[in-house]
């Protein structure tokens, strides 16, 4: 028997991994303002690049012990900037159960040539948080993207910690509540819970993280892009909109659209919200379907963001199919795992898609499903 087709929807497409879906009500002419074409260090460059500190700072309810500052390279830029500004004053301990945790090791290993303890588990699954030495500075993934596991809370993390908390948030914030006393270190960047453009990186910095910059030195050659102390001391402008680079005044628009839709969702909450019901809902599709199930097994870690799903039987060159199949259709895009990841789906569930479109999903995986086992 022939699977039936479903209902086309003219509904948003999914996304996996950023660039995400934008927030309902985008429209390209919405961010038509004075700064486009504009130099960045120019009063409207400066202001407008303030004005989107300022609601960073606001939904993310970030403290006033903390700076925060846009710089290059998006997610890994800002990542790697902390790295090579500040590891090597103490002992370094890499947590790695997804791909961009490896990264992170693979850095302070062969580029940094760091010794550092790597503690690592298998995709879906998180090491034992408990035995971290944090005496030494600890390297770690808020929420991992290609693994679908996040970190359960703040709770693991001591608040007479000796080393500094650094922590990749690139799909956790917008998501989770960050306890910021417990993070020295905090980097994400515009395209996930947003739904921004890439190539820009979100820089927080505690007190702590600011004072091992401006009393260590590293022995090391620092680019450009990577300098965050002048003369002994913080470059305070990085954090006041002063970029250290030229940036996209069209992206810094679009972020700011973003931000201000969330506002107007009801800020924080309003985000969590969504994401939490997306998750629901995509939840209740695999509880419905023998064939599909999660690659993070215990909700307590599963990523409310980033899901990854198994599919059984499935291969690469299945997924690939499965994936190809409702692309051409134009019901989902991108929702093939990561590639370093065991083979499997990866639905985007952030802010910045509607509950609906998870929701419909569900019979078109149906019919994928059956199309190729058939």
């Amino acid at each position: 028997m022939t699977a039936q087709m479903p209902a086309r929807k003219p509904a948003r497409p999914f996304f996996s991994s950023g660039p995400c879906a934008k927030p309902p009500g985008y429209a390209l002419e919405k961010l038509a303002t004075e700064s486009l074409g504009r130099s960045h260090r120019a009063r409207i460059g400066k202001s407008r690049l303030g004005t989107c500190i300022d609601l960073m700072r606001e939904l993310l309810q970030l403290p006033d012990t903390h700076r925060i500052g846009i710089v290059p390279g998006s997610d890994t830029g800002a990542f790697e900037m902390a790295m090579w500004t500040m590891l090597g004053a103490r002992g370094v301990t890499a947590l790695a159960w997804e791909s961009f945790g490896e990264g992170w090791v693979t850095d302070a290993v062969k580029q940094l040539k760091l010794e550092p303890t790597v503690m690592r588990a298998d995709y879906g699954q998180l090491p034992d948080l408990d035995k971290v030495d944090w005496s030494d500075d600890v390297l770690f993934t808020w929420n991992g993207t290609t693994s679908g596991v996040r970190v359960p809370d703040g709770e693991w993390i001591p608040a007479n910690r000796e080393g500094l908390s650094f922590a990749d948030a690139t799909s956790a914030v917008f998501a989770y509540d960050i306890p910021w006393d417990k993070i020295d270190v905090a980097t994400f960047s515009w395209q996930k819970v947003l739904g921004g453009e890439g190539g820009h990186g979100v820089l927080i910095l505690g007190p702590r993280a600011v004072e091992r910059l401006e009393s260590y030195t590293p022995d090391r050659p620092l680019p450009k892009v990577f300098r965050l102390v002048s003369k002994g001391r913080l470059a305070e402008g990085i954090f006041k909109g002063e970029t250290i680079n030229t940036p996209s005044m069209l992206a810094v628009e679009d972020a700011i659209f973003a931000l201000e839709w969330a506002k107007s969702i009801g800020g924080p909450a309003g985000l969590k919200a969504r994401c939490n019901a997306n998750a629901e809902a995509l939840d209740k599709i695999v509880h419905a379907r023998p064939w599909l199930g999660h690659l993070a097994g215990d909700r307590g870690i599963r990523s409310k963001t980033s899901v990854c799903l198994t599919v059984e039987g499935a291969d690469a060159d299945f997924i690939k199919a499965f994936a190809g199949l409702l692309e051409k259709e134009g019901a989902a895009y991108d929702i093939a795992g990561y590639r370093d990841a065991p083979p499997g789906l990866r639905i985007w569930c952030g802010a910045t898609v509607d509950t609906a479109d998870i929701e419909a999903l569900g019979p078109w995986l149906d019919w994928a499903w059956e199309s190729l086992k058939k």
